[in-house]
Formats: C-alpha cells, structure tokens, sequence
C-alpha cells in the first residue's frame, strides 16, 4: 500500500498574493505546498483524505484518474473546499461517490454544498453518498481505516490509521485514550504548522516532543506554514527519524 502527499500546506501564514519572503521566491519545490491532503493507495482501490481548495490541480498534478472514495477529518474550508470536484469522477467512473465524515461534519457539508443535497437536481452537480464515521474501522474496499479523535482547539477532528500508518491533521491534543490508538504505529504524519505559539495546532517544538513519546520508526510533519521557513533550513533541525513532508512525497505503508 502507497500513501502520496498531495498536499502538505495551510492557508495558515500564507499570503494570498506573493510576498518578499524566502518561502515565496523559494527555488526548491519543497517549499511550493497546496492544502493538506493525502491520496492512499492499494493495488485495488483509491481514498483521498480531505478535498480541499486544491483538490482540483492535485488530482490533475497527480494525473490521478479514478478515485474510490472521499474521508473527512473535519469541516473547516481548507479541507472541504473541493468537493465540488468529485464530479468528474462521477462521470468517468461512473459511479457516485462515497464520502466519509461525521455527522457533525455532514451538516457543514449540507450547508456549504446545498445545491448537492437540494431535492431539486441540477444536471452536472456531483453525485455523492454519505457515510457516516463514527469510532469504528471504516472499510472501503481493501482500505481499512481506524478513526482517531483529536482536538483542534475545541473542534473534534478525526485522524486515522490505516495498518501501522497514522496521519493526524489540524490538532493540539489528543487524550491518553485516543494515544493508545496511535501507540506502535511504524509511520506517523503530525501537524506542525510554525515556531511560535498557536491556539490550535501543533507547533515545530510540541510536534518533536509528541514523536519522541510515540517514537515511531518514521515520523513526517505536515500543514506546514510559511512561518515556519525553508524546508532545507527546518530540516536541519529535526531529530534523524523525523522529516518534513513535502507535495508528491510517496511513501509504503
């Protein structure tokens, strides 16, 4: 099984039009990241989680053609955007697409997306069905994925393990409970969004802290912002089992 950085960004920190930092006018296209998101991959079958504002030019940069199902970690805008984008794959798959979210998160979806849950259809709207996740392992296909929860300030968000991979996206806590879930993964994807304090993510130092006392053979920080600086400078700074994830990394699982 594969697991592909589509995303490892946040509109955290980002200046929407281009700036005189060293981020900005960066040559190394480790430092060029869209919207966090991950594609997982087995020989059978294709799960994206999150679909944010870039899913488009991610699955066009990817050159990714069919896609078996959507998952949601939670409903902020960075990571739902997308979803209008299924539709493509509704018509070259043809099949409607199974989407992945908690209840709570279904309700946002129904709000931002109201067109595709209207009674009345419109030709060419995406065709979506909704699944609900709970605390039990989701299965799609020969994917198997076991919901974590997190807290993202006071948002609950999902993080999920799939084998003995956990990503964990948009979050500052996570109780000793939901740990026992993430304890004895090999792989594991944190956010870290910058050096400096912040109300609800990890930052650089807490993400290292919260490795070591997992200590994984592998670590990778994702949701990285532009405070955070150059992806070659930061990587200097991390412990050998940790890196920087970056848009296109591959990775088995």
């Amino acid at each position: 099984m594969k697991v592909t950085f589509l995303g490892t960004g946040t509109s955290q920190g980002v200046p929407i039009i281009c700036c005189e930092c060293s981020v900005c006018h960066s040559k190394n296209p480790k430092d060029n990241r869209l919207r966090t998101s991950i594609l997982i991959e087995s020989d059978t079958t294709k799960v994206v989680i999150d679909s944010g504002p870039d899913f488009r030019q991610q699955m066009l940069r990817k050159k990714i053609k069919t896609l078996d199902a959507v998952v949601f970690t939670h409903e902020h805008k960075d990571h739902i955007a997308g979803l209008d984008e299924v539709k493509a794959f509704n018509f070259f798959n043809r099949m409607r697409m199974p989407v992945y979210a908690t209840e709570r998160v279904q309700q946002a979806l129904k709000r931002e997306f109201a067109y595709i849950f209207s009674e009345e259809k419109y030709p060419g709207i995406p065709e979506i069905d909704l699944h609900t996740v709970t605390d039990n392992h989701l299965k799609i296909n020969d994917i198997e994925l076991l919901p974590i929860d997190v807290v993202h300030y006071k948002l609950p968000v999902k993080a999920y393990r799939i084998k003995d991979f956990t990503y964990i996206t948009d979050a500052n806590f996570i109780n000793e409970h939901e740990k026992q879930k993430i304890r004895g993964s090999k792989i594991i994807v944190i956010n870290a969004l910058r050096k400096e304090e912040h109300v609800s993510h990890y930052t650089f130092q807490q993400a290292i802290d919260l490795m070591k006392e997992f200590n994984p053979e592998k670590a990778y920080f994702t949701h990285i912002s532009h405070q955070l600086g150059l992806h070659e400078e930061v990587s200097k700074e991390l412990p050998s089992f940790i890196e920087l994830a970056y848009d296109g990394l591959e990775i088995d699982i």
